[in-house]
């Protein structure tokens, strides 16, 4: 399989992976996820979710492939790094007020769900790259 084709499947996965967490919290469980601000409140649907969990993907496919064109040894080494610092700085917005512990906890689940499926779908070794590798 070739490595864009990993990718996209790696891609797809990570927006299916916090949908997921979504319905079983919001229409399974009845637990909608809500966030107050002062007077508005925001109801998190399967769209916003799966469109952010999108742009994750992307933005990390595309950092990838910056890293792997400029600096060849250690691009999944500095992007498992990258990932996992914007994973801990990603759960900084859960801790702030307007929102109870069911809609934190499944925004926590969603946000841990994404990174299960990238940093290892992204950041591991593809087949050709483990022969490359192993055959200098």
């Amino acid at each position: 399989m070739s490595p864009r084709k990993r990718r996209l499947g790696v891609a797809a996965l990570a927006v299916l992976a916090p949908v997921l967490v979504w319905l079983v919290a919001d229409p399974l469980l009845g637990h909608p996820l809500r966030i107050a601000d002062g007077m508005r409140t925001l109801d998190i649907g399967a769209g916003p979710v799966a469109v952010a969990a999108l742009l994750a993907s992307l933005s990390g496919w595309g950092l990838l492939a910056a890293l792997e064109r400029f600096w060849v040894r250690h691009a999944r080494l500095i992007w498992t790094a990258v990932a996992c610092a914007v994973l801990a700085l990603s759960f900084l917005p859960l801790t702030g007020d307007g929102m109870d512990g069911g809609t934190r906890a499944s925004l926590a689940l969603m946000h841990l769900a994404v990174a299960a499926v990238l940093i290892p779908g992204y950041g591991g070794r593809t087949l050709g790259a483990a022969a490359v590798t192993v055959g200098t």
